[in-house]
């Protein structure tokens, strides 16, 4: 029989005279109507109104459900083309694909930085003919896919990859209905990669699937800038929202400077937010970040089409707050988070596996983790009507707070010339290492209290089954050879030569990456001449 660590946390904390939420805000013993400002009933408007506080649909989940978008990839294509059937046979009702290390970071599964990571995390992709096998069977007209591709080295290249197996599967590129992640900050500030672009470039990359999708493909998000993967780098919740919000209009920004008119393409800008532990927290980040974002795009912007001004947001249950230890747990903790997404008006959600600390999820706990947004729907009441918590004196005080504190760090980013400057400047690495630092700092110290790691701990290792990703490098390595033989290797140099070209003259690279897919080039092959013209950038330390 295990034994516990009966040291009871609350009795420890009685000495603390001052609480406050994970990002620092201070949080009173009770709160009255005199806590809200005298503004606030304009700041609050109505569900579906600017400036989109308390959602931005009027009915919110009473007309339309939240997109229950599950996360799946591993090892080839057919094998995530399987889990993606088992999902969708199960009531998903979209597909959010992740893709391996070496295919998010632009390599072959051949080359000799990608042994090791070939099929772990994500599905391996290298040709056109995997993209063909990972949707085999999915009616892409009516499925909405997100493609969960960060590093614009390989998202422009996967993108097009996507765009010319549907093509070629018969479908028009406007029935395509979806989202690209394609942030720049995932390759320059949160997961570098050998031979990083530099910031300037990645960013240009990132901008082209922007352009490119609000000529071509025009029910497609062409970018999600992800705050989930700033809260998993480090990010409180406020620098999480207040970076996203950043990126936005630095998009916008360029957007224009390359003529396209505001409502072209910001009704098509999404967003992907964590939710973590501290439940209000979460709430009134999601409501400030809306109404912060619809704020700022009217004031700067001045769109004609209110959609423009409207934050619509991908929500994923945290990662990092799960643990390995006692992981059965994860399941509550993934609930707790759901909850807050819902709560704070996400238009679809993942809910993380309970044992995703520890391996890719197996079928059972992919389920779980499934069967969890449907009980959240289905039994619990929280949807009969929109922002049930809207008004709440806490919730309210939250969030002006909240609000407050991004506005701040907005304008200390503006002060360093903008997010692709502070980039440079090795500034957002710097932020989310410190803050990093300090929450492990407070839960190694037994400050921040986590469940089964740092108090009600076992003394023995809870076993539960793990799933083991299929063989997958040699596999992939014969279909690479097999891609080699088959193609024209004359109409490949020449593709290959015509991206140079490209990027060299600072054109917009997606026609001609999927002129270079169609032919046969591989992943590698096309992220090589971005990394060869624009790579070695190295992160300016502080």
């Amino acid at each position: 029989m295990s034994k516990h660590s009966n040291q009871n946390p609350v009795d420890n904390e009685q000495h603390r005279l001052e609480f406050a939420t994970e990002s620092g805000i201070p949080i009173q013993p009770y709160y009255t109507s005199l806590s809200i400002d005298q503004d606030d009933p304009a700041k609050l408007g109505q569900p579906g109104e600017y400036p989109f506080t308390r959602g931005i649909h009027p009915n919110m989940y009473r007309s339309r459900t939240w997109t229950f978008r599950q996360l799946a990839g591993f090892a080839t294509a057919k094998d995530t083309n399987h889990r993606f059937r088992l999902l969708l046979e199960q009531g998903a009702t979209g597909i959010n694909c992740v893709f391996d290390f070496p295919t998010n970071r632009g390599y072959d599964s051949s080359h000799p930085f990608a042994e090791g990571d070939v099929g772990q995390g994500g599905v391996a992709i290298d040709t056109l003919e995997d993209m063909m096998t990972l949707f085999d069977g999915i009616p892409l007209n009516q499925t909405s896919v997100s493609l969960v591709l960060s590093h614009p080295v390989a998202a422009g290249v996967i993108f097009a990859m996507f765009l010319a197996a549907a093509e070629r599967k018969g479908y028009s590129y406007h029935d395509l209905q979806g989202t690209l992640q394609n942030d720049f900050m995932m390759e320059t500030v949160i997961l570098t990669a050998p031979n990083t672009l530099h910031p300037s470039f990645s960013f240009k990359l990132s901008m082209d699937v922007v352009e490119y999708c609000t000529k071509h493909v025009p029910k497609w998000n062409p970018i999600s800038f992800t705050g989930y993967n700033y809260r998993e780098a480090g990010a409180n919740a406020v620098q999480e929202a207040a970076l996203l919000i950043a990126n936005a209009l630095e998009t916008s920004n360029e957007m224009i400077r390359r003529g396209c008119e505001i409502d072209q393409f910001a009704p098509r800008l999404s967003a992907f937010f964590s939710s973590d532990n501290d439940f209000f927290e979460e709430i009134a980040k999601f409501r400030a970040a809306r109404r912060i974002y619809a704020r700022l795009f009217q004031e700067r912007f001045q769109p004609n089409n209110l959609r423009s001004s409207m934050l619509r947001f991908h929500v994923q249950t945290s990662g990092s707050a799960l643990t390995a230890q006692q992981p059965i747990n994860n399941v509550i903790r993934s609930s707790y988070h759901a909850l807050a997404a819902v709560l704070g008006g996400a238009q679809s959600l993942h809910v993380s596996a309970y044992d995703e600390a520890i391996c890719i999820p197996t079928e059972a706990s992919a389920i779980t983790a499934l069967r969890t947004q449907q009980i959240l729907l289905l039994e619990t009441g929280v949807t009969k009507t929109a922002d049930p918590l809207g008004g709440s004196y806490y919730i309210e005080s939250l969030t002006n707070a909240i609000e407050e504190k991004m506005e701040k760090y907005l304008l200390q980013i503006e002060e360093l010339g903008g997010l692709v400057k502070a980039v440079e400047q090795g500034w957002v690495h710097n932020e989310l290492i410190q803050t990093a630092y300090e929450r492990e700092r407070a839960i190694t110290q037994g400050k921040c209290k986590v469940v089964g790691v740092n108090c009600y701990t076992e003394s023995a290792p809870i076993e539960i089954g793990t799933f083991k990703v299929p063989e997958t490098l040699s596999r992939q390595t014969a279909n690479i050879e097999k891609n080699s033989h088959s193609r024209n290797q004359t109409n490949v140099n020449h593709a290959i030569a015509e991206l140079r070209d490209a990027v060299q003259n600072n054109l917009n690279t997606i026609p001609f990456l999927i002129e270079a897919v169609k032919v046969g080039a591989t992943v590698g092959e096309c992220s090589n001449v971005f990394r060869e013209l624009h790579g070695g950038w190295h992160q300016p330390l502080f």
